[in-house]
């Protein structure tokens, strides 16, 4: 079988003078190399795509693939994530991992998390602002508040300014982030408590956890693009233990299912200060670098190589597109 794969190569875009925080979620060559090798291992034939600007460019040419293995992040606006897989809908290409409309609703925190709290999943009180005239209804939630904007991944707009007991402090920083980033922010209650990334493969009833690990950041710091960057310095993960692996597994196939999201991904969570676990936000596109990226480094923390969670990606991908 010939599988193609498109990324977002971020050395490819920084030589064409995207800046640093443009490409902060985009791939390393050791990345594609290593997807390459780990699917020629289990039998595939790989062919290199590229980003969404390669691939118009070879589906214009004619080229044409079995099926694609996706983990482009896209570059600009709130449905990045969901251009090449939309694109490939077009085409009838069958691909790994979410569709265009998951891709889309996970990406913007505050639809996801109205699905997800809809699917009877826990989730912190939060409102989201447009505007700073949407601040008003904050007073409604309990300080402190944590302050992002809606629809960016990677930890892009979290920094130790994130947590906020005021409203002069939320003002400013909602100003500054709706200057910033060009979209709307989410204000939510912090949540104090301890908090765990949960892996899952498969969809729907097939879904299952891969396993958990427990993020502890230095100093209590916020989970942000600095920290993950640099996370020998600032963070120390654990295997989540038997206390609160139920509560946590629960969380995470609840949200994957509530939203239909396929094949693999994260979902992360944290404990607010009664201590029940809240769903933070879930990621259909998450990282595969084998050796830095969450997935692969909490399935291998709970036993599984990261050739067996590619095995389980592609299982998932071939029967749910009907080919095996």
């Amino acid at each position: 079988m010939r599988i193609g794969l498109t990324y977002d190569l971020r050395s490819w875009y920084l030589e064409r003078g995207y800046t640093m925080d443009e490409t902060a979620e985009f791939d390393k060559e050791e990345t594609v190399a290593a997807l390459e090798e780990v699917l020629g291992q289990l039998g595939y034939e790989t062919v290199r795509i590229g980003n969404i600007f390669e691939l118009v460019k070879k589906l214009s040419e004619g080229q044409r693939w079995d099926m694609v293995f996706n983990i482009a992040e896209g570059l600009y606006g709130d449905g990045r994530e969901s251009v090449v897989p939309a694109l490939l809908d077009q085409y009838r290409i069958p691909y790994v991992f979410s569709g265009p409309v998951v891709m889309g609703i996970s990406l913007n925190k505050y639809l996801a998390r109205l699905v997800v709290e809809a699917g009877g999943v826990p989730v912190p009180p939060g409102i989201i602002a447009a505007t700073a005239g949407d601040l008003a209804r904050a007073r409604a939630l309990t300080f402190p508040l944590f302050v992002k904007p809606v629809a960016e991944g990677t930890g892009k707009g979290i920094t130790g300014r994130s947590v906020v007991r005021d409203m002069e402090t939320l003002a400013a920083l909602v100003n500054e982030l709706l200057s910033t980033y060009r979209q709307p922010v989410l204000i939510e209650e912090y949540l104090p408590g301890r908090e765990f990334t949960v892996g899952v493969t498969g969809s729907g009833a097939d879904a299952k956890v891969t396993g958990g690990m427990e993020v502890i950041c230095k100093d209590n710091l916020p989970y942000s693009v600095e920290v993950k960057e640099h996370y020998e310095d600032y963070c120390e993960y654990r295997v989540y233990n038997d206390t609160i692996r139920q509560e946590c597994d629960a969380v995470a196939l609840g949200a994957w299912r509530a939203l239909g999201a396929v094949d693999a991904g994260r979902v992360d969570m944290k404990a607010d200060r009664n201590g029940r676990i809240c769903f933070i936000e879930a990621n259909p596109l998450a990282g595969l670098n084998p050796v830095h990226s969450d997935l692969p480094m909490l399935s291998r923390m709970n036993g599984m190589s990261f050739e067996t969670l590619m095995q389980l990606i592609m299982k998932s991908a071939l029967k749910r597109c009907g080919i095996a």
